[in-house]
C-alpha cells in the first residue's frame, strides 16, 4: 500500500509502526504501509527467526479453531484479530462445519476495514461480523458484539486473544491492565465456553534468543507499541480456574500438531523453545 492510498481509513496513524500492519508484514499480508514494513525490516534484520515464530503462532489458531470445533463449538470472537492474512478465524471454522459464526474484534482501523472487505466478498453477514472497540473495554465490547446478532450469548463461545496480550494494554495510570480485563471476560462467558491464548515469554527460551527478546522489546517499546514479555506462569494465570485442554500450556508448534493442515508451511525450529510464544485452551467450568 500507498501513503497517498486514496482510501486510506479513517483514523490511520501512519506516524507509528502498527503491530497490527507489521505482523501483518510479517506473513506475507500486504495491509500494510511503508512505515511497517520498514520497522519490519529492523525487526528481522536482529531477529530473523521472528517471522517463522509469527507464522508459528498463525498456525496455532488455525489448530485452536480446528480443536474447539471438535469439541461443537460452533460461536467464536477474536480479538485483536489484526489483518486476515494467511487463513483467518472463519475460513479455518468453515473448514469443519458452515454453520460457524464469528465476530472478529480490533481497534486498529487498517484490520477493521480490511476484515470489512473480507467479509463483504467471501462472508455470510448472517454468520460473521468485525467491530471496532478495544479490549480494554470489555462490557462495550461484549455490548457490539451482541449487537451484531450475529452470535447466541447464552450459548458457548470461544474467546480467542492470539499474540495480543503482550502488547501492553494500558489502563488510566499507564500500569497494563490485561489480567484485569481477563478476569472479566471469562466472568462474560456463559460455562462450556473457552478461551484460547497465546503470548510471547522469554522464560524457559535458548539463551541466544533470550537476548534478542530484549533488543525486540527495547525497538517495540521505543518505535512501536509497548509489549510485555510474561513467563509461563503468569501466562498460565490469565486462564483463571478455567481447566486447560490437552496437552495443556505448551510451545505453539507443539499445541496438537497432529491437526495441522497439510498445506501448513514448514517451519524449522532446531527446539520447539525457539517459537518463543507459550499458548493454550481452556474451558471454563
Amino acid at each position: 500500500m500507498s501513503e497517498q492510498d486514496p482510501f486510506l481509513p479513517q483514523g490511520v496513524d501512519l506516524s507509528r509502526p502498527s503491530v497490527a500492519r507489521v505482523y501483518d508484514w510479517y506473513l506475507g499480508g500486504n495491509a500494510n504501509w511503508a512505515i511497517d514494513r520498514e520497522f519490519g525490516q529492523r525487526v528481522l534484520a536482529e531477529f530473523p527467526l521472528l517471522r517463522p515464530i509469527a507464522i508459528a503462532n498463525r498456525l496455532f489458531l488455525h489448530r485452536a479453531v480446528r480443536q474447539l470445533r471438535k469439541q461443537g463449538i460452533r460461536q467464536f470472537i477474536d480479538i485483536g484479530s489484526g489483518v486476515p492474512t494467511m487463513g483467518n478465524t472463519h475460513a479455518v471454522a468453515d473448514e469443519a462445519a458452515p454453520d460457524a459464526r464469528v465476530v472478529y474484534v480490533d481497534n486498529e482501523p487498517v484490520a477493521v476495514a480490511h476484515s470489512q472487505t473480507l467479509l463483504e466478498q467471501h462472508g455470510d453477514p448472517a454468520r460473521h461480523a468485525v467491530i471496532n472497540a478495544d479490549l480494554r473495554n470489555p462490557e462495550l465490547l461484549w455490548q457490539r458484539a451482541i449487537e451484531t446478532g450475529v452470535l447466541d450469548f447464552e450459548e458457548p463461545i470461544a474467546l480467542l486473544f492470539i499474540a495480543v496480550l503482550h502488547v501492553m494494554q494500558p489502563g488510566p495510570d499507564g500500569t497494563d491492565i490485561s489480567p484485569t480485563v481477563l478476569t472479566r471476560y471469562r466472568e462474560l462467558l456463559t460455562p462450556g465456553s473457552y478461551l484460547a491464548i497465546s503470548h510471547i515469554t522469554d522464560d524457559g527460551v535458548p539463551e541466544q534468543i533470550s537476548g534478542k527478546l530484549v533488543e525486540l522489546k527495547k525497538l517495540y517499546d521505543t518505535a512501536s507499541s509497548p509489549v510485555i514479555w510474561r513467563s509461563r506462569t503468569q501466562i498460565g494465570e490469565l486462564f483463571g480456574d478455567f481447566q486447560l485442554m490437552e496437552p495443556g500450556m505448551t510451545w505453539t508448534p507443539l499445541w496438537h500438531s497432529e491437526d495441522s493442515s497439510p498445506n501448513s508451511p514448514e517451519i524449522d525450529f532446531r527446539t520447539p523453545e525457539e517459537s518463543v510464544i507459550w499458548a493454550g485452551v481452556g474451558r471454563k467450568p
